[in-house]
């Protein structure tokens, strides 16, 4: 009798170890695997009452949910690999921009002393009179460029980094503003300006890929409207 009893002790000890173990691994998992319900399918069969066996079509009804299941399954880590490869594949394309311009969809941009700034002028219509003037961060005119008319359409620009008297302009921030006339009314037009890419964060908010801009702004690659040669 002691010795049944201490058997039965040390069983029921290494069968808890073994509980243990297998909830942990439960925890891992989260869901039934193809085994686990195979084995509750056995066991079902095993234990059915033999005078009222399960119906054909509620066996087969089971195993069509399970396989359902498990596709969907494997369906979702098909997805999660192509997403990693989609993202592997916009990193190597992302960090092949740096050192090159990029248009991007604002007036404002930075430059160094002795530098240089291109721009796009958007026009959604004809416009007549149109001038671009060039503001620094306070908002002071200092360098104004007659363009005339326009037609609708996209036109590339260039200031060449100097202010109404020839002189270079200070290294700091400034903004292209286009204004012209369209059907007689006085209108401001949009101006975009290329961006030289310093560097890029292959993880920023919210998993995206993020180019860090000179003067200090940053955008993220899906934003990205022209790529152009610095």
């Amino acid at each position: 009798m002691v010795d049944s009893v201490n058997g039965s002790n040390g069983l029921d000890g290494l069968y808890w170890q073994k509980d243990q173990y297998n909830v942990a691994e439960e925890a891992d998992n989260g869901m039934l695997t193809q085994a686990d319900f195979f084995a509750l399918l056995t066991k079902e069969l095993a234990y059915q009452d033999p005078t009222k066996p399960v119906e054909n079509n509620e066996m087969i009804s089971q195993m069509t949910a399970f396989s359902t299941t498990d596709g969907v399954a494997q369906l979702n880590e098909s997805f999660a690999t192509f997403a990693n490869q989609m993202s592997s594949s916009q990193a190597l394309q992302a960090s092949s921009l740096v050192g090159q311009s990029v248009l991007v969809d604002d007036n404002t941009f930075g430059i160094a002393e002795g530098q240089s700034a291109k721009g796009k002028l958007m026009a959604d219509a004809p416009a007549s009179n149109v001038f671009i003037y060039v503001e620094n961060a306070v908002g002071e005119i200092i360098q104004t460029v007659p363009v005339g008319d326009v037609s609708q359409g996209e036109f590339t620009f260039e200031w060449n980094g100097k202010d109404s008297n020839g002189e270079p302009a200070a290294e700091g921030a400034y903004r292209f503003r286009i204004a012209g006339l369209v059907d007689g009314q006085a209108s401001e037009l949009q101006a975009m300006t290329y961006r030289k890419v310093d560097s890029v964060t292959l993880a920023g908010a919210g998993g995206n890929i993020v180019l860090n801009l000179n003067g200090g702004s940053s955008m993220a690659l899906s934003d990205v409207v022209e790529v152009s040669e610095s």
